[in-house]
């Protein structure tokens, strides 16, 4: 059978003013954690990882350990603008007992293979015994990995995997011919799940199912069971809601209002939703909750 691993990218809560909502931060990884999806993505890009200072970074992987732990795996985001603060925060997370890892590609100036390649061997040791996961996302980061760039960094034993985000199910498939067969590829395409796995993905990394999971866990049954109409009528649900939603944090928030799991807010300047569109998430919350 495939292989179709659905993990929850989870947002951060922030209260109004824009300081730390830990306890709305935890009501969703409560809520995260009744999904049935394989793996929690934490600190992530849906997780604003860059506005997260030290402590409330150790503060957050923490509650995500203990609230999501028993349900299923976590990888803990440490990528960084340089090796020495994604070390640092490899090494905050092992302190905290983090054993899986994600690491996007370094950010805002750009680099060359040469530089990837001795950021990821400096995370790859300070990972140690656990797991790493390359995370390559171009369009916000500006630094792209290869093929060819990725192979040679799936050499590491440590590093088991990459997440993909924002590229084509053709750079997918290229990404699958370059690496070894137990690599794993994730795509950050939500709508993706079924798509990128026909030319090779193991799953997704997913935001919109840390809000409305039980569509996304339907598609993966489709799937599986082989019938192309339960798979067609299963896509239309995950079309639907990620249409609404998509990568886009306020709006994940606000439906997290709207079913009452977190009073929370974004801290990064993103825009909030319009009246029509807070009508729209409410829509698709009681067609697909």
């Amino acid at each position: 059978m495939t292989r179709r691993d659905i993990l929850t990218a989870v947002p951060t809560s922030f209260h109004a003013d824009g300081s730390l909502d830990l306890e709305g931060s935890r009501s969703i990884f409560r809520y995260v954690a009744q999904s049935g999806n394989e793996g929690a993505f934490v600190l992530g890009t849906t997780g604003e990882f860059p506005a997260i200072d030290d402590a409330e970074f150790a503060q957050l992987v923490e509650a995500a350990l203990a609230d999501l732990g028993d349900a299923m795996r976590v990888v803990v985001h440490v990528g960084a603008p340089s090796a020495f603060e994604a070390v640092r925060r490899v090494r905050a997370a092992r302190e905290l007992g983090a054993t899986e890892f994600a690491a996007v590609t370094p950010y805002y100036l750009p680099t060359s293979d040469a530089a990837l390649l001795r950021y990821y061997d400096a995370l790859s040791e300070a990972v140690g015994d656990g797991s790493l996961y390359v995370y390559v996302f171009p369009a916000r980061t500006g630094n792209p990995v290869s093929p060819e760039l990725l192979g040679r960094i799936a050499e590491r034993s440590n590093i088991v995997g990459v997440k993909a985000s924002e590229l084509s199910l053709d750079e997918i498939a290229a990404y699958r011919a370059a690496v070894p067969e137990e690599f794993v590829i994730y795509t950050g395409a939500d709508r993706d799940l079924v798509a990128a796995g026909e030319v090779g993905a193991q799953g997704v990394v997913s935001g919109v199912s840390s809000v409305l999971p039980k569509p996304f866990r339907a598609l993966a049954a489709a799937a599986d069971s082989g019938d192309p109409d339960r798979v067609a009528a299963a896509q239309a649900d995950v079309d639907d809601i990620v249409s609404v939603i998509g990568g886009d944090m306020p709006r994940m928030k606000a439906a997290y209002r709207a079913m009452g799991v977190a009073d929370g807010y974004c801290r990064m300047a993103l825009d909030e939703p319009s009246a029509d569109a807070l009508s729209e998430i409410d829509r698709v919350i009681a067609a697909h909750r």
